[in-house]
């Protein structure tokens, strides 16, 4: 009896020493991200573009009122390194809440658009999202218009697929990604496509890749761009501005 007593006792050890290890190598890669790099300028603001910190994150608030996009960064990239694309949609008139996620992990974050969208009054709303960003803003998108006739207009996703069906959807859709990525799956881009609605756009923008999407530095396995990262921003405000314009 004493013998079986010490086994489970042994046993109950190895456990604890099992999960303080997984529990603490979670910590570590969940603690490790991509920082912001040079954002500054595109945080403080200007008379054309306001940023404010709200609850879920950040708001660009720019000269339009009708439009507004719902943004979810990267996997372990930090909320702020999409600032400056967010602050260029704004000031071509459309507002732009940039969300932060726990742990920056869109995965555990993926309904925070209802809440934004319960709180803000907007005639048009869009989805976005950078990689896993993208790919939870179209899940998310998914499952909300299958409960509601109205709401999400669109969704701009970068450098991501969705992998829930969208193809009854009126919602437009439009992926953007780089031509030197070195991190996008194109096999999950192309057999996406299936899932995607009748209004579909998908453009190439040539020499840029992943990372300058965001202003975060050279991500692992990435390829390396042969465009500036501001040609790259303003190359999707210029696609997806144009798209919803038409």
């Amino acid at each position: 009896m004493q013998h079986r007593s010490k086994k489970i006792k042994k046993s109950f050890f190895i456990i604890l020493v099992v999960l303080i290890v997984l529990s603490g190598g979670s910590a570590i890669y969940l603690g490790n991200y991509y920082h912001s790099v040079d954002v500054e300028k595109y945080m403080n603001g200007s008379s054309e573009v306001s940023v404010e910190k709200i609850d879920k994150g950040w708001f660009f608030d720019g000269a339009g009122e009708e439009k507004a996009l719902i943004f979810y960064p990267g996997a372990k990239v930090a909320t702020e390194a999409y600032a400056p694309l967010m602050y260029q949609l704004a000031e071509s008139g459309i507002d732009c809440f940039l969300v932060d996620m726990p742990f920056h992990m869109a995965f555990f974050g993926m309904n925070r658009a209802e809440e934004i969208m319960q709180e803000y009054n907007y005639e048009a709303w869009y989805l976005g999202g950078h990689s896993l960003g993208g790919a939870m803003a179209a899940n998310f998108a998914a499952d909300y218009v299958e409960d509601h006739t109205d709401g999400i207009r669109g969704l701009l996703l970068l450098a991501a697929y969705p992998t829930k069906d969208l193809s009854t959807s009126d919602m437009s859709v439009v992926t953007v990604y780089g031509s030197e990525d070195g991190v996008l799956n194109m096999d999950k881009i192309v057999a996406g496509r299936e899932l995607m609605p009748q209004d579909y756009k998908e453009v190439c923008i040539e020499g840029g890749n992943h990372a300058q999407f965001g202003s975060y530095g050279a991500q692992k396995g990435d390829g390396t761009a042969a465009i500036p990262a501001e040609e790259q921003w303003a190359r999707t405000v210029e696609v997806f501005v144009g798209d919803e314009s038409e």
